[in-house]
């Protein structure tokens, strides 16, 4: 399994907008292309958005990422999204150690 983390410096003043958008309306368009996000965080400052979303391998992020923006959802969210968005910065990470379990 790999995952994206995905940080996104949110425009200032625009993060609960861009926490209900992402809640309501792109976590389910995710959700319904099989594209699971497993954790979502704001820093303490209230302008990054950390997410982490997983796929099986890497090869298949492509075709994911390409029907979710081909999506009737997706399309209907026009520039929404991106008008909320200062920057960001997406890294892919690989599973090496298993994780530690709660005792």
């Amino acid at each position: 399994m790999v995952a994206q983390i995905r940080t996104y410096t949110i425009n200032k003043g625009m993060m609960d907008s861009w926490l209900e958008l992402f809640d309501k309306e792109i976590r389910p368009i995710h959700e319904s292309l099989g594209i699971p996000i497993v954790a979502t965080y704001v820093n303490a400052d209230r302008t990054d958005f950390i997410w982490v979303r997983t796929f099986e391998t890497a090869e298949e992020i492509p075709a994911k990422e390409e029907a979710y923006f081909a999506s009737p959802g997706r399309k209907a969210l026009g520039d929404r999204p991106t008008n909320l968005i200062a920057r960001m910065d997406v890294k892919l990470v690989e599973e090496v150690l298993e994780t530690a379990k709660a005792a």
